[in-house]
This record gives structure tokens, sequence and C-alpha cells, in this order.
């Protein structure tokens, strides 16, 4: 709800500015409600600018920079070569802003027997492999699974770093709202969305985020440990980037020195991101 809300504030604001004022961002849904607390935060602090902000995805943020529709696209993972290639040939000139780390939770049912899981289980669950959780849990019941379109930064993120095809059975959510209610509801579940946006959901106690060891023996992190995150030890954490043509820098330049100062990392970290150090 608070998503939504935030999101229709700034939709009202942007009606408001002048065009050379209005900045629209778009793309990722991991980052869109940290988008929104910054957004909100900076139009306190300079309302002569109007911020209008969408999520999507990271494929449909760098399609909208493509196609002039966007002067800023959030993006969970960096620029394909197929997209750097259509920049170039439109003659679109990029920069690229890395605002945050994040951590990339995996989630199931707070029913679920365990509190942790390797990697290479992670890897033959989500490619169809295991399609019981009896060799896993011991519990011969079906295993439900839960991700993004393939558009989506956060599923390119896990099919790499778990160097998997996904599998056909994977239901495509629209989001991570809506992984987090299915998982919720789903005793046989499992799904993943950014632990920031975990940590900022009412919802937050209706799943269990699973703590990851890469090998037997090794320390199983939880995506919440911070210390873990700024140490580079958490398996599944990440980059976040904004993408921005060079011919709308000007006019979010102003926002990005917001981002970047004391107020803008303040929400960074209460938002449940990490600050990156430049």
């Amino acid at each position: 709800m608070k998503q939504l809300s935030a999101f229709l504030i700034m939709m009202i604001l942007a009606s408001c500015g002048g065009e050379n004022r209005a900045i629209k961002v778009k793309g990722s849904d991991t980052e869109v409600n940290l988008a929104v607390s910054l957004a909100e935060a900076f139009y306190k602090v300079d309302d002569d600018y109007s911020l209008a902000i969408s999520g999507g995805g990271s494929g449909l943020g760098i399609a909208s920079i493509i196609n002039g529709q966007a002067d800023i696209a959030n993006s969970s993972r960096p620029l394909s070569k197929s997209e750097m290639e259509m920049f170039r040939q439109k003659g679109i000139k990029i920069r690229t802003v890395v605002f945050a780390e994040d951590a990339t939770a995996i989630i199931v049912n707070k029913e679920f027997p365990l509190d942790s899981m390797d990697v290479a289980t992670l890897g033959k669950i989500f490619d169809g492999t295991y399609k019981s959780w009896k060799p896993v849990t011991g519990r011969d019941i079906p295993i439900t699974l839960y991700g993004r379109q393939s558009n989506s930064g956060t599923h390119s993120f896990i099919k790499k770093k778990l160097d998997i095809r996904f599998s056909p059975e994977a239901k495509e959510m629209n989001g991570s709202a809506q992984i987090l209610g299915s998982v919720k509801s789903d005793e046989t579940g499992i799904g993943y969305i950014g632990a920031g946006y975990l940590m900022q959901t009412e919802d937050q106690a209706a799943v269990k985020p699973l703590r990851i060891y890469e090998q037997a023996g090794a320390p199983a992190i939880s995506p919440m440990d911070e210390k873990a995150i700024m140490e580079g030890r958490y398996f599944l954490q990440r980059p976040l980037y904004q993408f921005i043509p060079e011919n709308s820098w000007e006019k979010v330049s102003a926002f990005i020195a917001f981002e970047k100062g004391e107020r803008g990392r303040a929400i960074i970290q209460k938002s449940g991101y990490y600050v990156v150090n430049d």
C-alpha cells in the first residue's frame, strides 16, 4: 500500500511541474520503493522539481530510455550487450550511477522447516531438477516456484549467479509484492525478492528469508546481515544501477546529488539497502 500511495503522489507532483523539471524514473521493482522514498524527500527539499516513479522491471526501464520515455532507468543488473548496441545505434550516450548495494532474499513460507540452504540445492530447485521437497526436507510435497519475467533484473541476476536455466514450470509474477504474497500463502512455495524490499514491507514476518551457504561447512549468511553484505560475503548481493541518457543529465543531476548526499544516504540505509562509497 505504501508503494502504491507514494507512487500516486509522485504522479500528481509530476503533473504540476514544467517539462524541464519533470523527471520520469522507470524500471526495477527491487528499487521502486527506495526510489519513491528518495523522490518524496527530494521534493521536500526542492519542490521546483517533480518526479514520476514506476516499476515494471529493469528491462522495461532500459527500454524506456531507448524509446525516450524516461530520464532515469533503475536497474538491478548491468546493461546487456544487445542493449549497449541499441544505445550505440540510436546515438544515445549513457551515464551510469551505482547508488546502492542490494541483497536478494530467497524466501519460503514461515512454516518451512529449514532456515538455511546451500547454493547447489537452490540451483536444483530453480532449474526444476527437484520437483518435490523430499530431497531437501524429507517432505514428499511438490515445490512451487515463484519468480519474475525474463526482463526482470533480479531474474537475470539469480539465473547468472546459480548458473541455471529456470524451470519452465516457474510461475512468472509481475513484481516483488506478488511473489511475497504468493509465498506467504503457499507452504510449498519458494521465490526471490530484494532484501531491501522485504525489510520495508509490513508482511516481512509472513515469510522466511533463508540463510545461504556456498558449500558444506561454510557459514550460512542472512540477506539481512549488514556486516556480511558490507564485507561482500553474501552470495546473492549486487550493485543497483541508474542509467541516465546524457541529454537528461542536467535535469536529473540535482536529484542524483541528493541521493549521494547525507540525507539520501540515510534514506538508502534506512530502507534496508547499503550505501556505496565512492
